[in-house]
């Protein structure tokens, strides 16, 4: 994002001379298994009801701006280039100059006549595109001094007819209205609430008016969403956070999401693009199967009974169903093999796959979960000086995921997310590291295995200080091959006989018991030795680490995760 106190809005002929770097993923992207219908998973078009859709990468510049003489510091408008017949356009793309141009914006036409179930609630005798009444001028990169318009940038906003939504901003180099035909707007029964995502523009009040550019993504994500991103940004001189959008996205009101992959097709998926999961060389806590855990001797404890019981192999004896009532939890083995199980075995280690719709199935996500069966103690950093915590951060049982975000129109990864304890980040494509083909690499963090795209040091509280809990990230020569080491373990839209879903994930309690005990005392003695100077910082940021840190306490199953259902948090 750029907030940016002087600009030099650029002429066309600064930037169009210059074609943007182009990202391109490292392989070829395979054929994949196909339908005989030629519709469905990377058919290039997606079916959403009354309307269908394709993504348009192919972009043309419109107009951008630089902050100073720096291109790299500004951002561009593109409008998509090379539409297919029939196709109309729904708004153009923005972006910043820092990263190579990978966006897209979807174009659409009105589909044959839907199903009777695939009706919106709207009047199906209104055509679901029209052009816009008129257009409202929104912010001009001119203020009215200048004669000449070259160089000038005009954002506008579509006035939709009654009943219509606009779906994005379209942007002139002069101060001249665009032809209605330029961009439809959708009906509103075919649409869904959008929000602001990522700011991507903040201009001062230096100039003349305060421009402010967002990228924007539907408001209801997850796996029942039907939001669809359109690829538009919105754009605004006075609009506040929390405010309603005046353009919306999209709605998939298909309910067949039938661009989504089939079980072929998610195999051939990830055996292209599984990650590989590397371990930091110093890690001693490694993972293993569930099957591996449970056989070696895990046992399960119920509240009120001092007895432990086995677990089957399987899991088939853990009870499943429910919500985490706190009336059971697995531990390790209570004899000699307990200093074995704890360590994990990367033998048997597989990363377990949940294939759900995400975006209102213009996107597959694959949420790949890993299983360690203990979570190391943690290591304070204060500046230069590095502490091992005896207790703090380390449990029995630990359950990490990253995801994988895959375009339904083309099969491309579009995006990895990398979950990191309480929260985690979304990276895009052209931000990864790639150790074969498309293959990416995802790094877990020594002893708490947060996922992370880079090998370093990422730090759990100030990086400004140098003050907070490490999060060390290397390559080595312990790592899981997700593209090889794998178990599909729900996909629960291809039906559930297409997926057979293993006993162990029903079960909803934790994976480990919850012990109590005065860890802060730990950290007090710590903050005691330390210079007066720093004390106050040191404590403040330790306030704010999340409260699983001064507790064991194990954690929950992969499917009780609110991100099962839900959108990663992001």
């Amino acid at each position: 994002m750029f907030g940016c106190k002087c600009f030099r809005w650029s002429k066309l002929s600064d930037l169009s001379s210059r074609e943007p770097d182009t990202f391109l993923l490292p392989a070829p992207i395979p054929q994949w298994p196909q339908e005989c219908s030629g519709t469905g998973f990377a058919s290039g078009t997606i079916k959403l009801g009354e309307l269908e859709v394709r993504k348009i990468s192919r972009l043309e510049f419109v107009w951008g701006c630089n902050l100073s003489q720096d291109r790299k510091q500004g951002v561009s408008i593109y409008k998509p280039r090379e539409v297919p017949d029939g196709f109309f356009s729904l708004g153009h793309y923005c972006q910043s100059n820092n990263k190579p141009l990978r966006g897209f914006v979807l174009v659409a036409r009105e589909a044959a006549k839907p199903e009777a179930g695939d009706y919106c609630s709207g009047n199906p005798c209104l055509p679901a595109l029209q052009n816009p009444l008129d257009y409202t001028l929104v912010w001009s990169s001119n203020d009215g001094t200048e004669e000449n318009f070259d160089g000038s940038g005009y954002f506008w906003l579509p006035q939709p007819p009654e009943g219509y939504k606009a779906m994005g901003f379209i942007t002139t180099t002069n101060p001249v209205k665009p032809e209605l035909g330029e961009v439809k707007c959708v009906r509103a029964d075919l649409t869904d609430e959008s929000e602001t995502y990522r700011l991507i523009l903040k201009t001062s009040s230096v100039l003349s008016e305060v421009l402010a550019i967002w990228s924007i993504r539907p408001r209801h994500r997850g796996m029942h969403g039907k939001g669809i991103s359109v690829g538009t940004f919105f754009c605004s001189s006075y609009w506040s956070t929390g405010q309603e959008l005046n353009i919306a996205c999209l709605k998939n009101c298909d309910t067949s999401i039938q661009a989504m992959p089939n079980l072929d097709q998610i195999h051939a998926i990830i055996r292209h693009y599984g990650p590989t999961l590397f371990f930091h060389p110093g890690e001693v806590y490694l993972p293993s199967s569930v099957q591996w855990f449970l056989e070696n001797g895990a046992m399960l404890y119920m509240r009120g009974d001092s007895a432990a019981k086995p677990i089957e192999t399987d899991g088939s004896s853990l009870p499943g169903g429910g919500t985490n009532d706190g009336q059971c939890w697995i531990d390790l083995p209570s004899d000699a093999r307990r200093d074995i199980v704890m360590f994990g075995n990367l033998q048997s280690a597989k990363l377990y796959v949940h294939v759900k719709p995400a975006l209102g199935g213009s996107f597959t996500d694959l949420a790949m979960w890993i299983f360690c069966p203990f979570n190391g103690p943690a290591t304070l950093k204060v500046g230069v000086v590095n502490v091992p915590l005896n207790k703090v951060g380390q449990h029995v049982g630990d359950w990490e995921h990253f995801t994988l975000r895959v375009s339904n129109f083309t099969g491309e990864l579009w995006s990895i997310y990398f979950s990191q304890h309480s929260g985690g980040e979304w990276v895009d494509v052209y931000d990864l590291e790639f150790i074969a083909g498309n293959k990416a690499i995802v790094y877990s963090s020594k002893s708490g295995h947060a996922s992370f795209p880079h090998p370093g040091n990422y730090l759990q509280g100030s990086s400004k200080l140098g003050i907070g809990i490490r999060n060390d990230a290397a390559r080595s020569n312990l790592y899981v091959d997700s593209s090889t080491q794998y178990e599909i373990v729900a996909a629960e839209y291809l039906g559930h006989e297409a997926v057979s879903e293993p006993c162990w994930l029903q079960y909803m309690r934790e994976w480990g018991p919850t012990i109590i005990y005065d860890s802060r005392k730990e950290l007090e003695k710590i903050v005691n030795h330390l210079p007066m100077m720093v004390r106050n910082s040191v404590q403040s940021i330790f306030d704010k680490l999340p409260m699983e840190l001064f507790k064991e306490e194990g954690p929950t199953g992969p499917k009780e995760k609110n991100n099962w259902v839900g959108d990663e948090r992001w």
